[in-house]
């Protein structure tokens, strides 16, 4: 018997790669061309094969070890006829791969081939949309991009979504404008100066395990050496621990969509888990096919709070309205349909109640009026709005239940103060956030919601904008009506709602006097609010608007 090193051969061009699996242990025996460990570059993995039957005595690497070419692997033992057949064996030359070593080209990692004109990029594939709008244009012809540089903006009636170039390159033109409906495959923009990517049809043929790796020619061009390179895939066993059986390009799609690798099951060869893995399962979990087991992790615990599902309601109505007279058919808008399965999950899920209670305000708008007067040449008109802003933080310190989140059993207090408010568009009610609005004045607050209420009739809310809020206002003051019943926007546990401010006599201890009274109607989630906290922030809330120098206490 004797002891053989196996060394990693030649790889292809790369420096270090990282070990990410060890496919045997000490004391397995293994074939020639048995797989021994798996590792992975920027752009591919690869499985590294034994040159020599025997017994593994050593292993020399670890999960998370970087390896080159010659790095010592493992060390076998072996026949000796074997190790000294093998020892009077020429090198083969580096330009070379071993005979071992079959050239496979995943599916998702595209070939660089000489550019022989311009590249067409086109739509990926974005999931289970048709018809997404171009909202917005990244890049113009001339522009200088880098791969995965997002090139334009699209937006379904879910989610909008920024579409990346597949390679460097000059914007040589833009095929689409803002407006425009683009599908999976539409082009939209050519790229000149860029590398063209091989369709995955033409991907190199695997070269079969007992035929020998063609040489390179030495007039290949620098991209042939960043194709990937694998060696036969080992037999299924009892996996290992480290990372899924995936390629670069499939991990990090899958890091971008949040998808955890482990449990996806993969339908490649030797269970390998393609890029259509990955979207299948992100499907099915969209849909409720399947779940995660994160979410199922946290089903129990959350079940009091609970998703709305399985409630066993009757089925909705179908009713041929045409037949009783004529009838218009219009598509909901996109605001609409997002806010109102939300709505519907938080009205069916949070025990909500509602406190109505009135605030003198007369003091407050004769100071606001005042306030405009004074500032009229800064163009910010200060509202009534921005005070309920800072009263709410007010009572967001006094009581701080209220300035919570429910996250399955556990109550989740927030030492931030950012407060939502409701904007009407013509598309449909939006809530953007003033963002500490603890360290913001008056002024501030009423510019800073003049302007997000601009964007919102323009359409051109960003998501950052309308996300992070503690506590919302919903305000129909514009509008009339007296009280109403606001739906709690969650995760947060209550929102104020006020109408329109009316002038009412009230008794001051001798005689009735013309006041301005504000209608509020405060909505909160019982699980976490019990009634009397909730009287007592209604009455504080209301003390303030009466009162503004009660802020400063």
């Amino acid at each position: 018997m004797a002891l053989v090193d196996i060394q990693v051969p030649d790889i292809g061009d790369f420096d270090e790669v990282g070990v990410i699996e060890l496919l045997v242990k000490a004391g397995d025996t293994v074939k020639a061309e048995q797989s021994l460990i798996t590792v992975e570059s920027d752009k591919a993995s690869m499985e590294i094969p034994s040159s020599h039957a025997g017994v593994v005595k050593d292993l020399h690497v670890q999960v998370g070890d970087k390896v080159k070419q010659g790095s010592v692997v493992l060390t076998l033992e072996v026949a000796g006829g074997a190790a000294e057949s093998a020892s009077n064996q020429a090198p083969a030359p580096a330009a070379q791969a071993p005979a071992a070593i079959k050239t496979e080209v995943p599916a998702a990692v595209p070939v660089a081939t000489a550019a022989s004109g311009p590249l067409e990029v086109r739509v990926p594939d974005i999931g289970d949309f048709k018809d997404v709008a171009v909202i917005e244009l990244l890049v113009k012809p001339g522009d200088t991009v880098k791969p995965e540089q997002s090139l334009f903006t699209v937006e379904s009636d879910k989610a909008s979504m920024e579409i990346p170039s597949p390679a460097a390159g000059v914007v040589q033109e833009l095929k689409v404008m803002v407006g425009d409906k683009v599908n999976i495959g539409d082009l939209v923009a050519l790229l000149s100066g860029a590398a063209v990517a091989a369709p995955a049809a033409t991907a190199t043929p695997a070269v079969p395990a007992s035929a020998p790796a063609p040489a390179a020619p030495a007039s290949a061009p620098a991209a042939a050496a960043s194709v990937a390179v694998a060696v036969p895939a080992h037999q299924p066993g009892t996996p290992t621990a480290g990372l899924p059986h995936a390629s670069p390009s499939v991990r990090k799609f899958a890091r971008a969509l949040g998808v955890p690798l482990d449990e996806v099951k993969g339908s490649g060869p030797k269970g390998r888990i393609t890029q259509d893995d990955v979207q299948n399962f992100t499907k099915a979990v969209m849909t409720g096919a399947a779940q995660t087991r994160a979410a199922a992790a946290k089903a129990p615990a959350s079940s009091g709070g609970g998703s709305g599902e399985g409630l066993n309601l009757l089925p909705w109505p179908k009713v041929d309205f045409a037949k009783f007279g004529p009838v218009e058919r219009k598509d909901l808008s996109r605001i609409k349909k997002i806010s109102g399965a939300n709505l519907h999950r938080n009205w069916v899920v949070i025990p909500h109640v509602t406190n109505h209670d009135d605030a003198d305000i007369t003091d407050l708008e004769a100071f606001r009026v005042q306030l405009n007067k004074e500032n009229e040449k800064s163009g910010v008109k200060v509202t009534m709005l921005a005070f309920m802003i800072k009263a709410a933080v007010a009572a967001l310190k006094k009581f701080p239940e209220f300035n919570a989140s429910l996250d399955g059993e556990q109550l989740v207090l927030k030492n931030y103060f950012h407060i939502g408010f409701a904007a009407d568009t013509p598309n449909g009610l939006v809530v953007p956030v003033i963002k500490d609005a603890d360290q913001k004045g008056i002024v501030q607050i009423s510019k800073e919601m003049s302007e997000l209420a601009g964007k919102a009739r323009e359409g051109k809310l960003a998501p950052a904008d309308m996300q992070g809020g503690c506590f919302s206002i919903s305000s129909l003051g514009g509008i009339g009506g007296r009280y109403f019943t606001p739906i709690i926007n969650a995760p947060e546990v209550a929102i104020m709602g006020v109408c329109k401010s009316s002038i009412e006599p009230k008794w001051d201890g001798q005689q009735f006097a013309p006041r301005l009274i504000l209608p509020l109607s405060l909505s909160w989630d019982h699980r976490v609010i019990d009634g009397a906290a909730a009287a007592r922030f209604n009455v504080y809330f209301a003390s303030l608007l009466a009162d503004f120098r009660r802020i400063a206490l």
